[in-house]
């Protein structure tokens, strides 16, 4: 508990000064944490990030990544990288005489978009403005602290015990209730201009697939035989272990709050 503890100090002392920099540091920041996140997605299906397979994910994550409002042809060179990775790493297949198999060439296709969509969206919200990125990084904590104390003091039903068997229904209940507590506070500093009662039903929609979004990552870990993602945050696991829920909170928010 006294390594977690530390971890997380560090890390806040470390992201927040960054985020509330926003701009270019912020952005090159989210490259880097989508990077080390996809080299631990490739590693948990033992493809080598200093590999053919490895270094084209790589490549094809930071393209993918491009802020588009860079001009039209960072639309076109997305299209056209996406193209190129596939029939080349399809190719691989027949040169490494499918050592290197065709799921593994759909497994990084998808971790390139999976990975690149999720972290696209961190600098793309904090870009929309840093009230919005806080919205959506507070409910994740809030609703991660609710489940927790909900799931340790009335946790007794198992939400999906095949996927995550420390997570109860009553935990994610209280993550929904502790969620709330977000929109409640904003609606007296923040003008969002939406009705209350709209932000509070996205609030519980970006809490459920926040929550979502840690099962997914839990049913990576289980599958390929893994506790964490990666050793990088000592007590926490990985990039992965720590921003899965993001990845699903984030684009979800642009798409109902955001831009609408």
């Amino acid at each position: 508990m006294k390594v977690r503890t530390i971890t997380t100090i560090v890390a806040l002392i470390v992201f927040l000064p960054i985020l509330l920099i926003g701009g270019s540091t912020w952005m090159y920041f989210t490259f880097l944490l989508a990077l080390i996140a996809l080299k631990e997605l490739l590693n948990m299906n033992r493809i080598q990030f200093l590999s053919i397979p490895g270094l084209l994910s790589a490549l094809a994550l930071i393209i993918m990544m491009l802020p588009q409002d860079f001009g039209s042809w960072v639309i076109v060179l997305q299209q056209k990288s996406l193209i190129a990775m596939s029939f080349i790493i399809l190719s691989y297949t027949v040169m490494s005489k499918n050592r290197f198999s065709f799921m593994d060439s759909a497994f990084c296709l998808m971790s390139v978009a999976y990975v690149g969509i999720g972290f696209m969206y961190f600098y793309v919200t904090r870009e929309a403005g840093l009230q919005f990125i806080l919205f959506g990084l507070l409910i994740v904590w809030l609703t991660d602290t609710g489940a927790y104390i909900f799931g340790r003091l009335l946790g007794k039903r198992k939400l999906w015990p095949t996927i995550s068997p420390n997570k109860t229904i009553e935990g994610f209940i209280g993550g929904l209730i502790c969620s709330l507590i977000v929109p409640i506070v904003f609606m007296f500093f923040v003008d969002f201009d939406y009705p209350i009662v709209g932000l509070l039903l996205i609030t519980v929609v970006l809490s459920m697939f926040g929550q979502l979004g840690d099962l997914v990552e839990s049913g990576f870990k289980r599958h390929f035989g893994v506790k964490d993602s990666g050793r990088l945050l000592p007590g926490h696991g990985g990039i992965l272990d720590r921003f899965d829920s993001f990845m699903f909170v984030l684009p979800l928010m642009n798409i109902f709050l955001i831009q609408m």
